[in-house]
């Protein structure tokens, strides 16, 4: 049962989606659960700053990546999240 416990906690850490902001280049980190959406609120961790919360303008593919074009609810300011896409 141990072992069970033990291995669904790490495949759920295992699924976190990462990126970099593009504004300031900083490692993010989207975790395992959130529903990414135009219009939804995310929680992001910033290597930076640590937890940002974003409301989600748009979502786009571009090659390997996906850009969400984002808001942070605290500034206002938008930015780029490129994540990775595979």
């Amino acid at each position: 049962m141990l072992a069970v416990l033990t291995a669904s906690t790490n495949l759920t850490e295992a699924f976190a989606w990462d990126g970099t902001n593009a504004a300031t280049g900083s490692s993010v980190e989207i975790e395992r659960g959130q529903l990414v959406r135009s219009g939804r609120t995310i929680e992001v961790y910033d290597s930076d700053h640590g937890y940002k919360e974003y409301d989600v303008d748009s979502i786009r593919r571009s090659g390997r990546t996906v850009e969400i074009e984002a808001t942070d609810t605290s500034t206002g300011e938008s930015t780029t999240l490129e994540m990775d896409g595979d």
